[in-house]
């Protein structure tokens, strides 16, 4: 424990950018370790990047194959044999679900318990996300190739990419992810409530990426003064429409679930789809479909109700996903959403998202999409117990 205690007080002392070499010279002197290495995940979640000399990394490594990638995947920390009595220690790096990548000491055999180091993993990924504020050296790491500025105005708005509590599990996903336009997704988790909003700006490029903010950043704002669900639309909708009086709008799906019950809230304002998998079948959930924010001037937004129960797993898209066209021409439709649903449901909530992205690209035979595409996936295990 003090060890321990020791190594949260370093890093918090630590320069943000010195994070991994203190890290190194702690495991060094606590457990004799030779080397220390971060693999941090790209923006497209496809591999785990070496954090070295800004402003791009070392070689890559698959976020989906190799020993890293499959304690990424499976988030379980591993011990491999070396030579000469020494091994290498493959640590996951995750805050509170959200998946930051693998953290790799080799040190001599039975030094030092793996549990140990999952918790200095830990307490590493904590100091990452705060270090973040004040430093672009993790922020570099992450990138295989430069971000179009649209695609950094919205990077920089999300949450995270993925969260647990012991009550529901998140995991979301943009692509393009280095040329994102106007998709973006937003949560906040509180003690009786989640709630999640999914965002569909129209148009392309800066244009799209400003709209979005603005209209993310007029919902939270509306969220932290303590307005329901409903005037949370409204609010934002009376600020696009006071910027851009109609000329530009956005598409947005709200939700509020009551943690206790599995009742949720809903206002549909555009485009993006739920789809429901609940004990084994795969659904379109309908709702009443209601003007996209800032189209019209003082629109009145109606709330509707649905249910989750323990098991449901709800799957949000954006019309570039459903919308997509195969070089024929064919769109990609209800379908082979609901195919790659089913084909999805043995994952995590974390690693749904990106899976059903690769499942398109597969589908759609091109590398780059006509239209950016998001993916947000709820998976709902309710209370601890249930209510009476």
């Amino acid at each position: 424990m003090k060890t321990l205690l020791a190594v949260e007080l370093a890093l918090q002392a630590a320069a943000p950018h010195k994070l991994l070499d203190t890290v190194r010279v702690l495991l060094a002197d606590h457990c004799g370790a030779d080397s220390a290495d971060l693999l941090l995940a790209d923006y497209g979640m496809t591999v785990l990047q070496p954090v070295t000399i800004p402003p791009y990394t070392g070689e890559p490594i698959s976020a989906f194959s190799g020993v890293a990638g499959r304690v990424f995947g499976s988030q379980e920390a591993i011990i491999r044999e070396g030579a000469a009595g020494r091994v290498e220690a493959l640590v996951p790096v995750t805050v509170r679900g959200d998946r930051l990548g693998v953290l790799c000491v080799a040190l001599p055999a039975g030094a030092c318990d793996l549990e140990e180091l999952e918790v200095i993993a830990g307490i590493l990924g904590r100091e990452l996300v705060v270090s973040e504020r004040d430093t672009d050296l993790y922020l570099q790491a992450r990138r295989t190739r430069r971000l179009t500025l649209a695609a950094e105005l919205q990077w920089q708005l999300l949450p995270a990419r993925s969260c647990s509590r012991p009550e529901y599990g998140l995991g979301a996903q943009l692509e393009p992810a280095y040329a994102i336009h106007g998709d973006n997704f937003d949560w906040c988790a509180e003690a009786d409530y989640l709630t999640l909003t999914v965002t569909n700006g129209m148009g392309e490029g800066i244009d799209a990426a400003l709209l979005t903010n603005l209209a993310v950043n007029a919902l939270r704002n509306a969220r932290r003064g303590g307005t329901a669900l409903a005037g949370q639309a409204s609010l934002a909708d009376q600020a696009l429409y006071a910027h851009y009086r109609g000329r530009m709008h956005v598409s947005t799906l709200l939700l509020r679930f009551e943690i206790s019950t599995g009742r949720v809230e809903v206002v549909d304002a555009g485009s993006p789809q739920t789809w429901l998998l609940r004990d084994g079948e795969v659904s379109l959930v309908p709702f009443d479909a209601q003007l996209p924010l800032g189209m019209v001037e003082e629109t009145p937004y109606a709330v509707q109700h649905m249910d989750v129960v323990r098991g449901d797993r709800l799957l949000f898209v954006s019309d570039g996903i459903y919308d997509a066209a195969s070089p024929a021409g064919e769109k990609y439709g209800e379908r082979a959403l609901a195919r790659a649903l089913a084909d999805t449901r043995l994952l995590p909530a974390a690693l749904v998202p990106a899976a059903v992205l690769r499942a398109l690209t597969e589908w759609r035979g091109t590398p780059t999409p006509a239209d950016d595409a998001m993916v947000v996936c709820l998976d709902w295990h309710g209370p601890a117990t249930e209510p009476a």
